[in-house]
């Protein structure tokens, strides 16, 4: 008995259980600090950088990331790729983590977050001619559709037969209403930048601007669900049946050629709004320069590296670009938000994102991979329930 109490205690305490709970102590203790201080203790928010890492990177990369679910249950149920349907439920629960994890840091970014609780834009003060209600509607909202789409799992987890039976009636219906509601809030996203022309550098500025989140949380989608398979195949390989494994790596050459051929017509939308606005002469500045890098190095070359692989059904490449468009993704979402934005401004007066801010960020992203593992390991993720097989 004691032996087998060393060899738990031992296992409990693997590298990834001790990074990790130290990263959640950090964090709950900068929580504290900011729900009893203000934001001012830990961050470096002010009037005139009102929005910083929190927004550029925990809501905005974190939206766009999250598109595997809407992708990913259109491809299945809405354009009949049945053969891929086990590549559903990873891409719902990545996608229902990621809005959960959007809407906490929603929680700490909000100077009286107990606003949020109580519906107060929806229900009291409704700014229905503002794109950031609509961003707010539209989340709440498809937060909600990606529970229900949830739902199965746990419930099948602990046996709730009759509930479950319920919620897979409910796939087609809740699938269609998910994907308009993503296509208005990733697409809005962009938009609330529309207001600020003067401050959002002309390069990445643009009145399709809008158009140009929609399309790049496609490809975030498609590369992230490459991306999370090739992660978990390491992890949990031990808990993904045969079903899953098969049909893995046809989804991998597939989205890999879906993720060419977007991001192809991502570079001529990006190409034709530089010639529209008629910007060429900015790209030979240092800002030009970056905006380059961007352009060619995360969606040029992707694109060609999708494209190879997909014709040399070169699985290592395909996986390997899908990791580096999702930096790509969030290069783009970090540059819009945060670099590119109030350029004109000396560098002595930019927002910097404090330790605390970037701590919480990491804090908030390992709570994600947390709850991704615990329901992983325990629920049918990877693989079918033996008593729903034939439901599948």
């Amino acid at each position: 008995m004691s032996e087998q109490l060393i060899s738990e205690n031992k296992t409990l305490f693997t590298p990834f259980n001790v990074i990790a709970g130290i990263i959640v102590i950090i964090g709950l203790v900068i929580t504290f600090l900011r729900f009893t201080k203000g934001l001012g203790t830990v961050t470096n928010l002010s009037d005139t950088s009102p929005w910083g890492i929190w927004i550029g990177f925990d809501l905005m990369c974190g939206v766009a990331l999250a598109a595997g679910g809407y992708t990913v249950s259109s491809a299945c149920y809405v354009f009949g790729m049945k053969k891929y349907h086990a590549a559903v439920r990873p891409a719902i629960l990545t996608a229902f983590l990621g809005y959960a994890t959007v809407l906490v840091s929603l929680v700490y970014d909000v100077g009286r977050p107990v606003r949020l609780a109580m519906a107060y834009p929806f229900v009291v003060q409704q700014g229905t001619t503002s794109l950031l209600f609509e961003v707010g509607l539209c989340v709440m909202i498809y937060l909600s559709v990606l529970f229900l789409e949830f739902t199965p799992i746990p419930l099948e987890w602990l046996g709730l037969k009759k509930i479950r039976n319920i919620m897979i009636k409910l796939t087609m219906v809740l699938t269609i209403f998910g994907v308009v509601l993503s296509t208005l809030h990733q697409s809005s996203l962009g938009a609330l930048f529309l207001i600020a022309p003067s401050k959002l550098h002309p390069l990445w500025y643009s009145p399709y601007i809008a158009v140009y989140f929609f399309v790049s949380s496609i490809i975030a989608g498609l590369s992230m669900v490459i991306f999370e398979g090739t992660l978990s195949h390491k992890a949990f390989h031990g808990k993904m049946d045969k079903t899953y494994l098969e049909e893995h790596d046809p989804l991998v050459l597939q989205f890999g050629k879906a993720a060419s051929l977007v991001l192809a017509g991502y570079f001529s939308i990006k190409i034709i709004g530089i010639a529209a606005d008629n910007n060429w002469h900015l790209l030979v500045t240092p800002y030009g320069l970056w905006f380059l890098v961007e352009l060619l190095g995360f969606v040029a070359l992707p694109c060609f590296l999708y494209a190879i692989g997909a014709r040399d059904k070169n699985l290592k490449l395909i996986r390997f670009t899908a990791g580096w468009t999702v930096f790509g993704i969030v290069l783009n979402r970090l540059n819009v938000s945060l670099i590119a934005f109030n350029w004109q401004k000396p560098l002595s007066e930019r927002y910097i994102p404090s330790l605390m801010e970037i701590g919480l960020s990491v804090f908030m992203v390992t709570a994600l991979i947390i709850a991704f593992k615990f329901i992983a390991t325990n629920m049918p993720v990877f693989h079918e329930h033996p008593d729903y097989k034939e439901t599948h």
